[in-house]
């Protein structure tokens, strides 16, 4: 960086910035005069950071701490105002054209603050966000929406979307009875094709018995990403005291039998002060 520039623009380490100077200093980093990397980017040679940097924000909200937050609100922010520049630059878009953008699309989605709608629970305001949702988008129809899922979400928050779009019209089981019924309906047509050993079968019936999990854990209103994440991070916290024990013990996880290993497990779970369960994938 050219520091003599640099500093002519004000850009100096100081306690507090303003928006302002942010958008300064990004058009800056992408001018001939700022940072070689940065003035090569594109959208696509950076959309993976803003997925990692939205994970690593997840993350710090998950930890509790307020200056992790902090700092990882201040990195998806980075990457909203990075991608704005860009689009500046080709003539796209402005900043405050996205600034706007949000500001409209929450005035007319919140019509029961700012409109005619009645809505006076958590539910009733989902609803009628969705239903405003579609008039704003010109949706004719549950499966146009649907169609707007992004493909590239998590499979487990594409499927509860989808779902919570099909409920909207009240294609949806009365109760988890159902639901649950149809997991174990699923679960043997998965078992029926592992035995003829279809593969394609078997990666269809695989999908069909996660989505209907899924069904389920909607309707007990429990987020299956959010499960499925504490469950791995049970996972990783167990086996790494399994290593430890075994280490303890003078022994390796790989030179230990199943029935070893699955007494390490359960000597973990009950030192977090879990109940016993046979076999180590089970958490």
């Amino acid at each position: 960086m050219d520091m003599d520039h640099a500093q002519d623009k004000g850009f100096v380490l100081k306690e507090t910035y303003t928006m302002d100077e942010l958008l300064e200093l990004m058009d800056f980093l992408r001018s001939d005069r700022g940072c070689p990397w940065d003035r090569i980017q594109t959208h696509e040679s950076i959309q993976g950071n803003m997925l990692e940097e939205a994970y690593e924000a997840v993350d710090a909200i998950q930890s509790g701490n307020p200056d992790q937050l902090r700092e990882e609100l201040g990195d998806v922010l980075m990457q909203v105002v990075f991608h704005s520049s860009m689009a500046e630059e080709a003539g796209r878009f402005t900043f405050e054209e996205v600034v706007s953008g949000i500001c409209r699309k929450l005035i007319s989605r919140h019509s029961h603050l700012f409109g005619e709608d009645q809505a006076t629970t958590p539910a009733k305001v989902l609803e009628t966000w969705e239903k405003n949702k579609k008039i704003e988008k010109g949706f004719k129809s549950t499966s146009e929406a649907m169609r707007q899922v992004p493909r590239a979400m998590p499979a487990l928050t594409r499927a509860f979307k989808l779902q919570k779009q099909a409920a909207h019209v009240g294609f949806d089981w009365p109760d988890v009875r159902g639901a649950n019924e149809k997991i174990l309906e699923e679960y043997q047509e998965l078992l029926q094709e592992i035995e003829k050993a279809e593969q394609a079968r078997i990666h269809q019936e695989a999908g069909d018995l996660l989505f209907a999990v899924v069904n389920s854990l909607r309707l007990l209103g429990v987020d299956p990403e959010a499960a499925l994440t504490a469950c791995s991070e049970r996972f990783v916290r167990r086996f790494s005291a399994m290593e430890a024990m075994a280490e303890e013990r003078g022994a390796e996880l790989k030179d230990m039998s199943l029935q070893a290993m699955d007494d390490l497990w359960n000597e973990a779970k009950r030192n977090e002060g879990g109940k016993e369960e046979g076999n180590g994938d089970e958490t």
